[in-house]
Parts: structure tokens; sequence; C-alpha cells
């Protein structure tokens, strides 16, 4: 069974494992109060993303942005721009 992990390290949350439809109630339920005073999300160690997931990124984003932060993304991989670009979302996920 696949799972995604997260753990919070000062201002990033750092995502881990499969970020898929499958995977991410968890996340879902917590993520107005994980996403509090978040600058980073780190989705460097993230084996599989799937659109439920990339979903879920510009949600946690927005959630901080509602908050006062505009995060940016670190470790973006080859694959997850590609699905990004699929998803024209180049302008919203960004690792500024």
């Amino acid at each position: 069974m696949t799972t995604l992990r997260w753990h919070l390290d000062g201002s990033a949350i750092r995502l881990s494992g499969e970020l898929d439809r499958e995977t991410l109630l968890d996340l879902w339920q917590q993520r107005t109060s994980v996403m509090k005073q978040i600058d980073v999300i780190d989705v460097s160690a993230l084996d599989r993303v799937d659109s439920a997931g990339l979903a879920l990124l510009v949600h946690l984003r927005q959630i901080a942005q509602e908050q006062g932060t505009t995060p940016r993304f670190q470790g973006i991989t080859d694959k997850l721009q590609s699905l990004i670009t699929l998803y024209n979302l180049q302008q919203i996920i960004t690792a500024n």
C-alpha cells in the first residue's frame, strides 16, 4: 500500500511518498491547520502525483494565501512539471 507522508519543518511542509486520490485524505482533512505559517511546500520527495494530488497542491497554496503568505514550491521534478504544464498551472505552482 502506498502512502503520503508529510512533516512540518519550521515554515516548510515536506511531502513524501505518493500524492494521489488514494492517499491525500488525511492531509486534506488537516489542510487548514497544517498550512499555518508555511512559506515552502517541498515536493522533492514525492514519488508520484496525480491530478487529484495536483489539485491539492493548488488548494494548499490558496489556503496559505488566505492566511497571508504565498508559499513557493521546492523540488519540482520533471514529471511533476509535465503535469503542471499539462494543466496550464505554471503561473500558480512555481518554484519562485
